[in-house]
């Protein structure tokens, strides 16, 4: 239940009638004017239920035309809570909500109002008309309009609460049950062998088969949605990956399982979805309710699989700005444009369909149908947003066309797996979707890459794949003109794909007729790169490749400017939210013969502007040619963003130097990094006989791994092997490879030593080469341990945070700091 904490005293309020006065001392009474003072007021109150006000909200209706409200309160689902019309006292109210409802304005939940007059209508029937000149009377219509539910949200709210909760029991359910099937049932044990040999030949060669039973589970539980919600009943017997998955349900069902009885616990969830997506007409809405859906689904079922892919996807503010972008650029540099026959483009990242339903809005109905047959391409590695995309641009021909025609331009297909050796890809008509994309020369790439950089803790075991070929066009390029020493921001699979992207503008067709290479990319990614120190070798490789680069930081790095100056960086600064808190820019690179030069645009949005602040930057814009563009003039190092920074730094004495090994040229002759141990928790304690005990526990879990990897089976993956008990061992890479390598380590008292855990924050630490991953220089500079406290020595003051270990369970998901 939404209950408006709102009075007449509240300052909100006070300021509604404060405008007002000024307006009327001022003899301003026009709407224009006097509908902000409410406006604001409207946004005040949505902000206490984290909803959205937004002007000018359009209604799109079937084969008519669209209507256009003044304000509409919208949830974050996307869903429509209310609906505003502003008018002035000059306005005959009654009269223009006549004209409003003959003209098919919704009757659920408008309020009309004038300054000194407001007429609310909820499901259907008119329920308030107030003189809404007193304050309490304002906050009495306020709080109806905003505390009314439609009938058929009042489900939808108690179904989202308890649907995260729900979704993994089930699929905890459906593990168990497929488990049982693989032991027991002999069709079942088929199908699943045959369809994880098809998925990882489309996917990864290396995917798990808990990864395989877990597209099982999605389909199972999202079926019906696509089912019901797209009016799509056959949609699983007529799409070629859903036909495949079909065939393994039916064998896992053949036996005693009933699918409908067991999704009957999600019934409620399910009628809930049904019951609220009927209610929005426009289907770009409902497109992005149910993408919020999908997203709350993922988060609820599988939290690693969303973080490993980085499901995160584009607001249309965003979509909308690069689409018109490169329409623009496409039709001022090469003469051409979006719906002309020879533009092929691709998406690599489909998600679910945003960038290319938005592309087929651009296209004239007279050439949509070829470009939908032949020159619109996509790809997406997961098994949901292909299923909704898929049905999203099925739906977008159709109604633009009124015919319905499968989408064949859609992949099941990892897009950096595209560079590897491939065979067969899931079935043979997706391998013929990617031969025919592979022949084509695309000319355009645009979408969202993924935005993370691996995992965040080796007990996690999340890592990112591994590709051999593009990893190394990444090393050749990016990597090899980089001055800096810790390139690890490289593996960032944004990172890849601007290298993937760019290869891809420059390959040659099969039949050899033709050769890319010119074009257009344009992404929306993590902004790390622009001012990154591993991303100079990128920035430089950038310049050289393309002869136009525009650059749109819209900042947001929450990690980095969280306290700026006093003044706090949060989520709402963020243009994806929660989802991607990292800073995020706009990149459209232009590679043309028609060029002589290369030139580098950059624009930079205020670091303080708040997402709706950005957003309205971009509406505003329209295009790159709505922006103020700095051109930027790289040094020789590659950097691109000077502000700050000093010509004659490079004349300063370098404080030390790998390439040097003596002090000749710099004041240092050695230098370290300290220690990295990986697992802070346990190697370090302000307690010595706590330290003591706290590592020879983990020690003795960690050698019980090599005794048994010993005696392993034949084929085991050491990923797979070790156990991931947090309050036993933080695993790590190298204590992995000592594991498969068979070393025994040992605790001796006098690896104990006295350490500086932090400026000013004496601790112990155990120091050791196997517990402690890289120990750099530390062995050179103190070879000695000559001045060992004894067990009964003077503890250390504990005048910090302590390191999180202590005697009973240290905990491997704390922050851990570096020594």
């Amino acid at each position: 239940m939404y209950l408006l904490d709102l009075k007449p005293s509240h300052k909100p309020v006070r300021q509604y009638y404060e405008l007002l006065g000024k307006y009327n001392d001022l003899s301003i009474d026009h709407e224009g004017a006097v509908r902000s003072a409410f406006q604001g007021l409207l946004e005040s109150c949505a902000g206490k239920f984290n909803w959205t006000l937004i002007n000018e909200w359009k209604i799109k209706r079937h084969r008519q035309h669209q209507l256009s409200v003044d304000g509409a309160l919208v949830d974050d689902f996307r869903l429509t809570r209310g609906f505003w019309e502003a008018k002035d006292t000059k306005d005959d109210l009654d009269m223009e909500i006549r004209k409003k409802f003959a003209v098919g304005y919704p009757k659920d939940n408008i309020l009309f109002q004038a300054p000194n007059r407001a007429v609310l209508y909820q499901d259907g029937k008119l329920v308030l008309d107030e003189d809404i000149t007193s304050p309490e009377r304002l906050v009495e219509t306020l709080k109806s309009f905003f505390e009314y539910q439609p009938p058929q949200y009042a489900e939808w709210g108690r179904a989202v609460e308890e649907f995260q909760e729900r979704v993994p029991e089930l699929a905890g359910g459906l593990v168990t049950l497929i488990e049982k099937e693989r032991r027991t049932n002999k069709r079942f044990i088929g199908a699943f062998g045959g369809f994880m040999d098809l998925c990882r030949a489309a996917i990864n060669p290396n995917l798990s088969e808990q990864a395989v039973e877990e597209m099982l589970i999605q389909h199972m539980l999202t079926e019906r949605i696509f089912s019901k919600v797209f009016n799509n009943p056959e949609f699983a017997r007529r799409n070629v990956i859903a036909v495949e998955i079909e065939k393994v349900i039916d064998a896992l069902t053949s036996q005693s399982f009933s699918r409908r009885d067991f999704l009957n616990k999600l019934d409620r969830f399910y009628t809930a979805i049904e019951g609220t997506a009927a209610t929005i007409d426009d289907f770009s809405q409902k497109q992005e309710f149910l993408n919020t859906v999908y997203e709350r689904f993922f988060r609820g079922f599988s939290v690693k699989v969303a973080d490993t892919h980085g499901i995160v996807y584009t607001p249309q503010p965003i979509v909308n700005f690069m689409v018109k972008s490169v329409a623009e650029i496409l039709e001022k540099e090469f003469g051409t444009s979006l719906g002309d026959k020879g533009v092929h483009l691709l998406d690599p990242f489909v998600g679910t369909g945003n960038f290319i339903a938005r592309i087929m809005k651009e296209i004239p109905k007279t050439a949509l149908r070829h470009k939908y047959q032949e020159e619109l391409h996509c790809n997406e590695v997961m098994l949901l947003p292909y299923y909704i995309a898929s049905m999203n641009l099925e739906h977008e021909y159709y109604e633009a066309t009124g015919e319905y025609r499968p989408f064949e331009g859609i992949c099941l297909v990892d897009t950096f797996e595209m560079a590897e050796a491939q065979t067969g890809m899931f079935s043979t008509e997706n391998t013929a979707r990617i031969n025919r994309q592979n022949n084509a020369p695309i000319f355009v790439i645009i979408g969202n890459p993924p935005y993370n950089v691996g995992q965040v803790n080796e007990n996690d075991n999340n890592k990112n794949r591994k590709y051999p070929t593009l990893d190394k066009r990444v090393a050749g390029t990016y990597a090899k003109s980089s001055a800096a020493t810790n390139k690890n921001s490289l593996s960032d699979p944004y990172v890849k794909a601007f290298r993937w992207a760019t290869d891809r503008l420059t390959r040659e067709r099969a039949d050899q007729v033709s050769r890319t290479d010119e074009g257009i990319i344009a992404f929306v990614t993590n902004s790390g790169f622009i001012d990154g120190i591993a991303t100079d070798g990128m920035r430089k490789e950038l310049a050289k490749e393309f002869n136009r680069i525009y650059v749109l930081d819209l900042k947001g790095n929450v990690r980095k400017d969280s306290m700026r100056d006093g003044i706090p960086i949060g989520e709402q600064h963020t243009v994806f939210g929660l989802a991607a808190m990292v800073g995020i820019s706009i990149t459209i690179l232009v590679r043309g013969k028609q060029y002589s030069d290369r030139k580098i645009f950059y624009h930079g949005v205020d670091w303080k502007a708040k997402r709706k602040e950005k957003f309205e930057l971009i509406d505003n814009a329209v295009s790159v040619s709505g922006i103020e563009w700095k051109e930027v003039v790289p040094d020789a190092r590659g950097t691109w963003l000077m502000e700050g920074m000093r010509e004659d730094f490079d004349t300063f004495i370098p404080m030390g130097a790998k390439e040097s090994k003596t002090s000749e040229g710099t004041i240092f002759s050695a230098f370290s990094r300290g220690v990295a141990t990986s697992r802070d928790a346990w190697v370090y304690n302000f307690r010595r006989d706590e330290l003591s005990n706290n590592i020879q526990r983990t020690i003795n879990f960690y050698n019980d791994h090599v005794l048994r990897w010993a005696r392993r089976e034949k084929g085991a993956v050491i990923d797979d092997f070790v156990s991931y008990d947090g309050h036993q061992i933080a695993w790590s890479r190298d204590l992995k490879l000592d594991v498969h390598r068979g070393k025994i380590a040992r605790f001796s008292d006098e690896k104990i030593r006295r350490s500086l855990y932090r400026p000013f924050t004496k601790s112990f630490l155990f120091f050791d080469r196997i517990f402690n991953e890289e120990v750099y220089q530390f062995p050179r500079i103190f070879p000695a341990n000559s001045q060992q406290p004894t067990a009964n020595s003077q503890q250390p003051t504990a005048n910090s945070q302590q390191p999180t270990a202590n005697s009973q369970q240290p905990t491997a998901n704390s922050q851990q700091p570096t020594a």
